[in-house]
């Protein structure tokens, strides 16, 4: 499926979008589950959210447990490396997309990143996502030796990446030569599955160079924020795609959030507060990058995002480990917006 296929869909734009609604599966600590049962239940994850409705299976790419202040988690907590576990969720899923939220840019070379997404296409039949960012995590780029560079080189060697990446993905042997990469006749055999390669999804919200790198190169982006947030975030992105002279509904329009769901809308609004207690002077953020309740009070929630101009949603899930709140969760999706 090309991310600018134009058939109808019940928005009624006359497009598919890359996705709907995806599970990332970001934490490995599960309940009375050892190292070696962690990818078992990793693949029990993924099977039971492909089974419930969601459309794609996304991994962190991260070396260290991504931080978020109040919650606890530490570096040292167990962490899969991601481009390993989607090849092997990919022998172990038939229908769901597989990508990374996002690939950061400094950790690969470009061209080696290409070869390794179209490898994960290969062996999926044609269900892979190249997501790829700025990259953010300094401790981790610290203690892997890694360069940590400023933010506008980072986001310099991100467009360098996209103009590697993309020609790879389409057969094509580039020449390029930029300030931080090269290539010369960079051979990508056997080629991904789909015509174009695998969609490219750029994650980040910045207004100045992200969602013009979107603009520029990417089928769908990855934002954050609350609905005025995304609301804004869009409409920068559509200009950004007039400057580009882009067709902004080729460009699929998704948003990060975490999904705290339960049968009791009481309970879920607990874990909220719980959660947010446990963030302190980060507690703002929560409400831009949580929704809490009962399944109907998920899909009012969900429901506002898509007036606001979002075609899908990535969803991370505390209790991902839990197989029944992830059932519970795509079965929701599913039944009040449909797959894809």
């Amino acid at each position: 499926m090309q991310t600018t296929e134009r058939t109808t869909d019940e928005s009624g734009t006359g497009r598919r979008p890359v996705l709907r609604f995806g599970l990332q599966i970001a934490r490995f600590d599960y309940p009375g589950v050892g190292p070696h049962q962690v990818f078992d239940r990793v693949t029990d994850i993924a099977r039971t959210a492909e089974e419930a409705g969601f459309d794609s299976i996304w991994a962190q790419d991260h070396f260290y447990q991504a931080p978020v202040p109040g919650i606890g988690w530490q570096a040292d907590e167990p962490v899969l490396e991601p481009y390993t576990m989607l090849a092997a969720l990919a022998a172990r899923t038939s229908r769901v997309r597989l990508g990374t939220t996002v690939t950061g840019v400094t950790y690969r070379n470009p061209a080696l990143l290409a070869k390794t997404v179209s490898t994960l296409d290969v062996i999926s039949g044609g269900r892979a996502v190249l997501g790829i960012g700025a990259a953010w995590h300094e401790e981790e780029h610290t203690g892997y030796g890694y360069d940590y560079p400023s933010d506008a080189e980072r986001l310099s060697r991100l467009e360098e990446a996209l103009r590697i990446c993309r020609p790879m993905f389409r057969d094509e042997r580039p020449v390029f030569t930029g300030e931080y990469y090269r290539v010369d006749g960079a051979v990508n055999s056997p080629p991904p599955l789909a015509p174009g390669g695998p969609p490219i999804l750029v994650g980040g919200s910045g207004e100045k160079r992200t969602l013009r790198l979107v603009a520029r190169y990417a089928d769908a982006c990855n934002l954050f924020g609350d609905l005025d947030t995304v609301r804004h975030k869009l409409k920068v992105l559509d200009g950004h795609c007039e400057t580009e002279n882009r067709d902004p509904a080729e460009i699929t329009r998704t948003k990060m959030s975490c999904l705290l769901i339960n049968e009791s809308d009481a309970e879920a609004r607990r874990r909220y507060d719980e959660m947010g207690a446990a963030m302190g002077d980060w507690a703002p953020m929560l409400g831009g990058m949580a929704m809490a309740g009962s399944p109907d009070r998920i899909a009012e929630q969900v429901a506002e995002y898509f007036e606001a101009g979002l075609d899908g949603l990535v969803f991370y899930l505390p209790d991902t480990h839990d197989l029944d709140t992830v059932r519970m969760a795509g079965e929701t999706l599913v039944k009040h917006f449909g797959g894809l």
